[in-house]
């Protein structure tokens, strides 16, 4: 059988490359039909060119196709991959991040939790029920995966607009986590057995054993990890190494920087090791602002918006390994492999016995010909899920604020928000970030 997989937001060239790589060497989908979508045409050309240069050097036995037209790229598909920003991302995170601090509020970072989370949320889940209003509508039998942010609110407000849609949420946050345990236990992950979950860029590591003794690998990592963290360079200093090395402009690759002191400090005081950097588990909590590391997670924002413009994005030939998952879950629902995954991001509905079961949460999963099946991970420990719990009502009522266009619920969902606490603040930064942003928050009335 061939299998068609329509790539929304293909014009995004890290995205687009990034997943037709592992497409490319997969041994289950050769012979399929791959559809590049997007509404910038010109971009999505450059794309579609490339692809087809490679294709073609290559022989490989692929059906390509480009269109602007989402209602033709849909036709028959079994597979949807999102991945999608509205705007100018950099503007716009930056008035994300920025108005907030600038009315008083402490918020770390401003992409996925605090204020930020909410203005992007709202900003980008109207464009993607507009996507899956099509998925429905055209080919409701496909299996749809998001790969953007912020994530459990964009998961949520999908799940209860189409309930019945095949929707999951993926994120290559997990692919921290091998670094860090291998690096410290000196053992490979592989010998590992690990067991995780939480919110998504706010999950934690619940259980890990060696898997040739069965024993439990925790007291290890809470004596050795923290002294590992300790041994991680700044960002800065391995990219003034690297230009020093090779007198050009460095391409830093992988996840061995600094910015960890908030991890540290959860490790040592929950006594569970969050899986993430200081940048995203920060966002979520009210007092990380004493305790992170600022100048790392200014360091790679900074870095990563300059490798945003300035690196030249490639198809990964095939045999290299990437970060995402949603190709080995696609071949997985098509071999009906039984096998797990480390991280989806699915509703609760019981899989985490101690947070509400009509949130998305982050956690583990069975993949088969149906598809994703979240593994149920029982009671989180009480501190953990204290933290966890927190912010359950922002993202219910970001949901809840973009599915019914109001500006009440979305001042409401700044006020239950833990990283807030000044009510007029709040209301201000709300009513200007709307005056701002007009062009995509105008709905809300």
């Amino acid at each position: 059988m061939s299998y068609k997989i329509v790539l929304i937001g293909a014009g995004s060239a890290t995205f687009g490359y990034a997943v037709l790589g592992d497409i490319f060497k997969s041994t289950v989908l050769p012979g399929a039909e791959i559809v590049l979508h997007d509404i910038h045409a010109e971009k999505l050309r450059g794309v579609e060119a490339v692809v087809r240069q490679y294709l073609e050097q290559r022989n490989l036995p692929y059906t390509l196709s480009a269109t602007t037209s989402r209602e033709n790229a849909l036709q028959q598909a079994n597979f949807c991959i999102i991945s999608i920003e509205v705007g100018n991302r950099f503007e716009l995170w930056e008035q994300d991040w920025r108005i907030p601090q600038q009315f008083g509020n402490k918020q770390v970072y401003g992409e996925n939790g605090g204020p930020g989370g909410l203005f992007h949320s709202l900003r980008i889940i109207p464009p993607i029920l507009d996507i899956c209003a099509d998925i429905e509508r055209i080919c409701p039998q496909a299996h749809v995966f998001n790969l953007s942010n912020p994530m459990s609110r964009i998961c949520l407000a999908v799940k209860r607009k189409f309930p019945n849609l095949s929707f999951t949420g993926l994120c290559h946050e997990i692919a921290t986590l091998p670094d860090i345990l291998s690096n410290s236990l000196g053992v490979p992950f592989d010998a590992l057995e690990t067991k995780s979950g939480g919110l998504n860029h706010f999950t934690i590591l619940l259980e890990a054993k060696y898997k040739a003794t069965g024993k439990d690998a925790y007291p290890d990592i809470r004596q050795k990890v923290p002294a590992y963290l300790e041994t991680l360079p700044e960002l800065s200093d391995l990219l003034r190494e690297q230009r020093r090395q090779t007198q050009e402009k460095a391409t830093f690759k992988g996840h061995r920087w600094a910015d960890r002191r908030l991890i540290r400090e959860v490790l040592n005081t929950f006594g569970y090791l969050p899986i993430t950097t200081d940048s995203h588990f920060g966002e979520y909590i009210q007092w990380a602002q004493s305790v992170v590391d600022h100048k790392g997670i200014l360091d790679f924002y900074n870095w990563y918006k300059e490798w945003s413009f300035t690196h030249a994005p490639e198809i990964r030939p095939e045999g290299t390994d990437g970060h995402e998952r949603v190709i080995p879950i696609i071949e997985g629902i098509i071999t009906d492999s039984h096998h797990e995954e480390l991280a989806v991001n699915v509703l609760n509905d019981g899989l985490i016995d101690n947070l509400p079961r009509d949130i998305v949460i982050e956690g583990p999963a069975m993949i088969d010909k149906d598809g994703v099946h979240g593994i149920p991970l029982g009671m989180f420990p009480k501190g953990i899920a204290g933290l966890l719990n927190n912010q359950a009502a922002a993202h219910d009522l970001t949901a809840e604020a973009a599915l019914q266009g109001s500006r009440a619920l979305a001042l409401q969902a700044l006020l239950v928000d833990p990283v807030v606490d000044h009510f007029a603040a709040a209301e201000q930064m709300l009513n200007l970030i709307i005056e701002m942003q007009q062009r995509y928050l105008g709905y809300l009335k």
